[in-house]
């Protein structure tokens, strides 16, 4: 398992830019269609008919997730010092450096001032940051960092746990083998009873390997 901690030195921002090209569709068929042909499939052949097709509306439906939509606050004065965190949310993305499959289960903790976030925008969120080829550490920094902007302080922490094909299917092909990250801001980053408090808890969350 490979971990890594990381807080952030600067204030930062709500919104990261994702993809903004708009997809051929059509050419995407055909650049699929070359590829079985270079691999010495028969693209025509039964079975692979309609192929370049379908992975071609993949492309452009995974590369064009929801927007994270507008978070809703709801006021809840009573709160103060209380950790929320939000886990079980299990996401897709594909590593950009083989474009293969990877496995995201994010978990994100933060300290309420006076609001709570509605629950179903964390999830939201991590559909929206996965839906493009990515590292696992900058999701993680992305996810943390947009939560930051809905939640309006840096007392966020995110835990990533990811099992990556480009890993377990290629390489070393370590089937087992598990990346942790952990982004970890305001007093997530300088109390070490709230940041003990939220590892232990979402390791708890993922269980065993």
């Amino acid at each position: 398992m490979t971990t890594s901690i990381a807080s952030p030195a600067v204030a930062p921002t709500a919104v990261v830019p994702g993809p903004a090209a708009v997809i051929d569709t059509g050419r995407v068929a055909g650049l699929i269609h070359q590829l079985l042909a270079e691999l010495g499939e028969d693209p025509a052949r039964e079975g692979l008919t309609g192929t370049p097709d379908r992975v071609a509306a993949w492309w452009k439906t995974f590369l064009s997730p929801d927007g994270a939509a507008t978070a809703t606050c709801f006021t809840e004065s009573q709160l103060g010092g209380q950790l929320v965190i939000v886990g079980g949310m299990s996401v897709w993305s594909l590593c950009e450096h083989h474009m293969l499959p990877m496995n995201l289960q994010v978990t994100a903790g933060y300290v309420p001032d006076g609001e709570v976030v509605g629950l179903s925008k964390f999830g939201r969120i991590a559909q929206h940051f996965a839906g493009r080829l990515q590292v696992q550490e900058r999701f993680t920094r992305q996810v943390a960092e947009y939560l930051n902007g809905v939640i309006g302080h840096e007392d966020v922490a995110v835990a990533v746990r990811g099992v990556h094909l480009c890993m377990s299917m290629r390489g070393v092909r370590m089937e087992e083998a598990r990346t942790t990250t952990v982004h970890s801001g305001g007093r997530f980053g300088t109390d070490p009873v709230l940041s003990q408090q939220f590892l232990t808890l979402t390791t708890g969350l993922w269980g065993a390997p």
